[in-house]
């Protein structure tokens, strides 16, 4: 009896997300493919900016897309910076929004939908992304997701001459840890 009181008590006493509490990036990685007929092209980013309020169940990614690196060659890296996302013109990447679902510690990984406007090539569309968060301890939050994205939600336009060489639509994988903040 004293035993089952005590482990009560000990649970009640655990350590829970601190209202107000919000996970910032501390590592990952966002990667996206292109698998087309004649070629795939393929990159990644280890360099953006990502954080979850828990308390209000908002999140918000910002990444520069010149940031992006793995291509097959230079001038693969050079035309998708310079011809399809004009980084001079929109240098960034954005996805904000709230996640549907109420954010829970657990030992076992927490399916969420993700609800918001991505904002790539000047261009804002409501997106909804399933994830998957599951943590490492309690301060420590893991998030994965897939998703895709068309390119002429964006008007990312396929020259006629490559149109065999991208696709027209691009595959997105986060995988992003998290640390609380106080």
């Amino acid at each position: 009896m004293y035993r089952l009181i005590f482990l009560a008590i000990s649970w009640l006493c655990l350590p829970t997300i601190a209202p107000g509490q919000t996970h910032t990036f501390r590592s990952g990685e966002i990667s996206f493919k292109s698998e087309a007929p004649l070629e795939i092209i393929s990159a990644k980013t280890k360099s953006f900016k990502a954080a979850i309020d828990t308390t209000k169940s908002e999140f918000a990614v910002s990444l520069t897309v010149q940031s992006f690196l793995g291509f097959n060659s230079d001038l693969q890296q050079t035309h998708f910076y310079e011809n399809y996302m004009e980084t001079s013109r929109f240098p960034n990447a954005t996805f904000a929004g709230k996640i549907i679902e109420t954010v829970r510690y657990s030992n076992h990984p927490q399916q969420v939908t993700l609800k918001g406007m991505l904002n790539l090539h000047g261009i804002k569309k409501q997106r909804i992304v399933d994830a998957t968060l599951s943590w490492r301890d309690r301060n420590t939050m893991i998030i994965d997701a897939r998703f895709t994205v068309p390119l002429k939600d964006h008007n990312i336009e396929i020259p006629r001459v490559v149109y065999q060489k991208i696709a027209e639509v691009i595959e997105v994988q986060v995988n992003a840890i998290l640390k609380s903040q106080p």
